[in-house]
């Protein structure tokens, strides 16, 4: 039981931050981009936060278990990615909007922001789904509830924790849970694989592929669980919505910089403890309870944290893995949960229903928005036959539908208007209709058209054409469009008036 108090524990003390975080929220600034004071520190906190969710510690520690070290081309992506972003972070934090869609906006015309919330709503809601999932493996685990009932509590909590404070409750959680998070899985590594017997247990148990770079599958392979990562990360909102929250640019960047360093050291130390728990656990009689099979690999990691004992783990060390779990499943859900809400208020509500509204009418809506996306996340969540599945889909929504469009406003002054609607248009559908097919044709007893981490090869590629083609086809954008997007905040009164 004592598993199960710490949980309730740990939750008690972030809902309380929450709590006294929404006594400060005055305005939609504060809620939507925390007052726009973050320092550096928590603003690395966050980024690890959110971006460690239940696609590491349940998808990608379910495929490192089964398919070995080959898994880190899935974070790998994400490290790519991050590189890439350091030299965006300062320009994002220049431009202060507060989402994405107000960029797709500022940069190409209202459908684009409307396109754009519609792919991270669906995108989003979908990543919040499987947090849910996620929360109620944890609570059947340490004390026995169905998991059914333990996904309903989840959803409870990180719908309510979300509502009283936005993103004011998450950045102060956050610098918690980051440090959790790093300390829980670096202490377990070294501890789990001397105990079981090092290199030579594993080389013993494991089969060799588990050890080579594309493991037994291939470059191809390789890359339909690298792209979608990278794809996502280079167009991931929340990252977004948090440089706008940062208190300069110089902040943001810094914060990228030790992000990308903290996200290289968490996952890779995540698949490691995968891949050496089941090493030994696999190794059991199957009729231990101990036992998992391939099938359960999705949660090695917290069924080590519950059984810490039996991989020679002491039990706070444990408890303290079991507290990292609930950490990367709260933080998660809580910012995904966000920023989607944020979009359907700023983006829909009061930029085409009630451009007047302001102040606390703001966020009172976003919290109504909050609680119908749970529920919404909820209904997707039984759409999908694992968190995997669930995170590739998700991943390519955000990498084919949004990042092309996204990156282009930053980096390419040719891009134009129609070319980054198009593009939008185009990957966000190819997404849906593969999706859909795949359903359909499971339904019917048949293989899927295409499994869900190759999905991104087409998709991504018919967005970057169509952006490509059609920013060609057509006139130039004139510098009102792409001016704010390549000058310094210090020339740029000046750059209007020469339009």
């Amino acid at each position: 039981m004592i598993f199960f108090w710490v949980v309730i524990g740990y939750l008690v003390f972030l809902m309380s931050i929450s709590i006294w975080k929404s006594f400060m929220v005055k305005n939609q600034e504060d809620f939507m981009v925390a007052g726009r004071k973050v320092s550096t520190a928590r603003l690395v906190g966050t980024l690890l936060c959110t971006w460690m969710g239940s696609g590491s510690l349940l998808a990608g520690a379910g495929l490192a278990a089964n398919v070995g070290f080959s898994e880190l081309w899935m974070a790998a992506g994400a490290w790519v990615a991050i590189i890439i972003v350091f030299f965006l972070a300062g320009k994002v934090r220049r431009i202060a909007e507060f989402t994405v869609p107000d960029i797709l906006e500022l940069r190409y015309n209202k459908w684009a922001r409307i396109l754009g919330t519609l792919v991270i709503v669906i995108a989003y809601t979908t990543i919040v789904g499987y947090q849910f999932r996620a929360g109620g493996f944890v609570l059947d685990l340490v004390a026995g509830i169905p998991e059914w009932q333990g996904v309903i509590l989840t959803a409870g909590f990180i719908v309510l924790f979300t509502a009283f404070a936005g993103m004011m409750s998450i950045v102060s959680v956050d610098i918690f849970n980051g440090a959790i998070i790093s300390a829980a899985v670096i202490i377990a590594v070294p501890i789990v694989y001397f105990s079981i017997g090092g290199s030579e247990h594993l080389t013993a148990t494991l089969d060799p592929s588990h050890f080579q770079i594309f493991g037994d599958q291939n470059f191809f392979w390789a890359m339909g669980i690298f792209l979608p990562t990278f794809f996502l990360l280079l167009g991931e909102s929340n990252m977004y919505q948090k440089f706008f929250s940062a208190k300069s640019e110089k902040a943001a960047k810094s914060a990228v910089a030790w992000w990308v360093i903290g996200t290289i050291i968490v996952e890779t130390a995540l698949a490691s403890l995968a891949i050496f728990a089941f090493s030994h656990f696999n190794a059991l009689p199957a009729v231990s309870e101990f036992f998992l099979s391939s099938g359960d690999s999705e949660r090695i990691i917290l069924h080590t944290a519950r059984y810490s004992t039996e991989v020679g783990m002491p039990v706070w060390a444990g408890i303290l893995l079991l507290c990292a779990s609930v950490a990367i499943i709260t933080s998660t859900g809580n910012s995904f949960l966000l920023t989607p809400s944020t979009n359907l208020t700023r983006d829909i509500y009061q930029r085409f229903i009630n451009p007047n509204a302001h102040g606390k009418k703001i966020v009172m809506m976003q919290r109504i928005m909050v609680v119908l996306l749970g529920v919404l996340a909820y209904l997707l969540l039984t759409q999908f036959t694992s968190i995997l599945a669930m995170a590739l889909t998700a991943y390519t929504m955000v990498g084919a539908g949004l990042t092309p469009a996204l990156l282009a406003a930053f980096l390419w002054k040719r891009v134009t208007v129609y070319g980054g609607v198009a593009s939008i248009a185009t990957g966000m559908s190819a997404t849906l209709i593969i999706t859909v097919i795949n359903s359909v044709m499971v339904s019917m007893g048949n293989p899927q058209l295409l499994s869900e981490q190759y999905i991104i090869l087409p998709a991504a590629s018919l967005s970057i054409i169509v952006l490509i083609v059609v920013s060609l086809a057509t006139p130039h954008d004139p510098k009102s469009k792409w001016g704010r997007f390549y000058t310094k905040e210090a020339s740029l009164e000046k750059a209007i008036k020469e339009v």
